[in-house]
């Protein structure tokens, strides 16, 4: 019984990578830098911020790291986000040019 027990622990479920995609607001490519560092942690292995779009793409290891813990992590940095509404603090200390206008959040 201990062996199969350990024999199912080990079992890997396969890919534990996933892209998505999900919404930032933003103004400029200092805000690009900021979002994108934002994600520089363990179990994000690409991140990109589009300006035009203001879609955040995300590629990141699912047993290190989930894609709500990834928008926090954005929504502490200042900004706005599908999920987050932006930390005020972190806000107010963004330079004017990523000042973007701020929309009522909505709970989904």
């Amino acid at each position: 019984m201990f062996f199969s027990l350990v024999v199912t622990s080990c079992k890997t479920t396969g890919n534990s990578e996933k892209t998505a995609s999900f919404k930032v607001w933003g103004n400029c490519e200092k805000c690009k830098t900021t979002i994108e560092s934002s994600c520089n942690v363990d179990g994000v292995v690409e991140k990109n911020w589009n300006v035009e779009s203001t879609l955040m793409t995300v590629k990141f290891d699912t047993t290190k790291i989930t894609l709500d813990h990834i928008q926090e992590l954005v929504a502490k940095a200042g900004y706005d986000n599908d999920a987050y509404y932006g930390d005020d603090y972190a806000y107010g200390k963004l330079e004017s040019c990523c000042q973007y206008d701020r929309k009522p959040f909505e709970l989904k």
